[in-house]
């Protein structure tokens, strides 16, 4: 059906209820149910037969994923037990609905091809009298899918109001069965209101980005900064926002914070979040709200809301559903930006084995080998561009958003054992990942709720919303753990959807279902210990490293000689130390009110650095003389009395 081609020729549409038409003027598309994004539970979906409860009519959901090994519970679509036109896929609106069309696609599976080629649609106010959709007499015939991934979109040629929907399949793909994922477009004759927030709640284009980011910088231009840290493949250049009392400027004592999205071009809804959470904060500032006024005073914060805009034009220009599962992911010369990092846990793990930690190498700023930084290594623009800002700023905290599952995700990413795909994988600072994990998930308001229904085949509600990334899934060279291992950022991964793109129409909800956990999980930067490190005449001394007993993984101070630790409550022995310089260690004690616990050092020259200091100054160079000749020197003198 051509969605354009009847808006134009029908200036005056008939709505129909069921049994009797309706006059109504020209109608405007109405947006998904919510299959894909859960807001329709199972209960309200059902199938005249199934295969087996692992294709049941529960598991007919948009881009839902079957598991690698295709079992009786997670598999890719609803199927039907027999192959013939009797069967059907139904959705219980549960209220009176506008109707308005119909997407497909077939089943996810590595081993099987199945797919419905045409379909009938029939509609019902009672479940048990049912109405075929027609074309004048004859009843209406919608053209199916012809693969199994891509959606098919069909647009009804008028609106349909009732309470129950169904799809008869009508054919399928010769070699394969009657197996489907659908999604439903349909306007809830009551729409409720979900947000008081007035911000803009719509998908915004590569150029609409980059002048809503302008408009939030000239409402507030003593609190913004726009800048670039790059471009992408294509050229379009890669904008970040800061959010600071004093925009372009760090500031001693004060940590640096950033979110980022889109580096799955495809996966849409962080970039529109961090987009929404930028007006939000300029409007709550301006108004005086003060714990956003706290956050911007207290905070560097930066906002890079699309890492991957080439994958993202191509998902945009497509549209909500019919982008699918992973159109845009990748960038426009095919590499998975989050997953094109450096493998340094290897190197690191290599290392500890080796017994080279601290003598030969350190437990963290591990270095990029030399074979990533050549011109021929398969390493995207934007990936450099990302490590060259992470390596400029001193980012203490950060949050990617992606999208497609309902968790959050914290190093390690890879897995230490070999050829193992799945096992936990902890840091030194596991304790410290979980707890930063578990602020964004027990604040969202669908991550923890045991009566979500899981997006595909891992319920981590059971896990309070969280999962270690190697337990997951291994990935070597995730920007996670390249974060954690290279700079002294803490880095974790926010799915904040089922819905890799959501339709516009579902954006207030998904607002309201991130808000909290975007400002609570920024929040955390404040938590554990900071400082300065100074000689005795007062300066800051760079890239003094920072020790906690217990925990092996070190940070180091920033160009000013400023630092920050993140640490659970409790009371720890912290050892502040520089090459030429004395260590020097205190307890520092961590409380559970928000705000870190200032722990500053002042540590001294040794005596060989101050030698070396005088010698160099003279231009001489130091006697060495070996150990025994120089006690025998000694000696002599000692008998001389001289």
């Amino acid at each position: 059906m051509d969605k354009l081609a009847a808006k134009e020729t029908n200036p005056e549409l008939l709505l129909f209820v069921v049994g009797r038409p309706i006059c109504h003027s020209r109608y405007l598309e109405c947006p998904p149910m919510g299959l894909e994004t859960l807001k329709i539970d199972d209960f309200q979906l059902h199938a005249s037969t199934t295969k087996r409860y692992g294709l049941g009519a529960h598991r007919g959901r948009l881009n839902i994923q079957a598991g690698l090994y295709e079992d009786d519970l997670y598999d890719g679509a609803w199927c039907a037990g027999r192959d013939d036109p009797l069967q059907w896929f139904e959705v219980d609106a549960r209220r009176l609905t506008k109707f308005t069309g119909v997407i497909t696609q077939g089943r996810s599976s590595l081993w099987s091809s199945d797919w419905v080629t045409s379909y009938k649609v029939m509609v019902s106010n009672d479940s048990h009298t049912w109405i075929t959709l027609k074309n004048g007499s004859e009843d209406l015939i919608f053209r199916g899918n012809r693969e199994k991934e891509i959606p098919v979109r069909n647009i009804f040629p008028a609106p349909v109001v009732a309470r129950y929907i169904r799809i008869n399949p009508r054919s399928w793909f010769t070699s394969g069965s009657i197996c489907m994922r659908v999604e439903i477009l349909g306007c809830p004759i009551r729409n409720e209101v979900i947000t008081t927030d007035d911000l803009d709640f719509r998908h915004h284009s590569y150029k609409e980005m980059r002048q809503l980011m302008k408009v939030v910088n000239e409402m507030c231009p003593n609190v913004t900064r726009i800048y670039n840290i790059g471009k992408s493949h294509s050229g379009l250049k890669l904008y970040a926002i800061e959010i600071s009392d004093n925009p372009g400027e760090h500031e001693v004592g004060e940590p640096e914070f950033r979110y980022t999205a889109g580096s799955h071009g495809n996966e849409v809804l962080g970039r529109e979040l961090l987009l929404l959470l930028m007006q939000f904060m300029c409007l709550e500032y301006l108004s005086g709200n003060q714990r956003i006024r706290h956050l911007v005073e207290e905070t560097r914060i930066h906002l890079l809301p699309s890492v991957n805009p080439d994958g993202y034009e191509k998902a945009f220009e497509v549209g909500s559903e019919l982008s699918g599962w992973s159109l845009g992911r990748w960038s426009n010369d095919g590499i998975d930006i989050h997953h094109n990092f450096p493998d340094l846990n290897s190197i690191l793990w290599e290392a500890e084995a080796k017994k080279w930690i601290p003598r030969k190498m350190f437990n963290h700023h591990v270095p990029i080998p030399e074979w990533y930084q050549s011109k021929n290594a398969s390493v995207a623009v934007e990936t450099r561009a990302l490590i060259a800002w992470m390596e400029k700023m001193p980012f203490v905290l950060g949050g990617n958003l992606q999208g497609g599952e309902l968790v959050v995700t914290f190093p390690y990413d890879k897995t230490r054992s070999l050829g193992v795909t799945r096992e936990q994988t902890s840091t030194p600072d596991d304790h410290v990942f979980r707890w930063l994990a578990f602020s964004y998930a027990s604040t969202h308001r669908l991550m923890t709720d045991a009566n979500q229904r899981v997006c595909h085949t891992e319920d981590f509600a059971k896990e309070d919303g969280t999962i270690n990334g190697a337990s997951w899934h291994t990935a070597a060279g995730s920007m996670n753990d390249f974060s954690y291992l290279h700079t002294n950022c803490f880095e974790l991964s926010m799915y904040v959807g089922c819905d890799k793109f959501p339709h516009e129409s579902e954006l207030p909800e998904e607002w309201e279902n991130n808000r909290e956990s975007l400002l609570v999980f920024m929040e955390q930067v404040h938590r554990g210990i900071k400082g300065v490190v100074r000689d005795v005449q007062g300066r800051g001394i760079a890239n003094a490293i920072i020790s906690v007993e217990g925990i092996n993984h070190d940070i180091r101070t920033a160009a000013d000689g400023d630092y920050w630790r993140l640490l659970n409550p409790g009371e720890y022995r912290v050892t502040a130390r520089a090459e030429g310089y004395s260590l020097t260690s205190k307890k520092c004690e961590v409380g559970y009110e928000m705000g870190a616990t200032r722990c500053d050092f002042i540590i001294g020259r040794t005596n060989l650095s101050r030698i070396k200091e005088i010698m160099e100054k003279f231009n001489k160079q130091p006697i060495r003389l070996p150990v025994r000749q120089l006690q025998a020197r000694r000696s002599r003198e000692r008998r001389q009395g001289t």
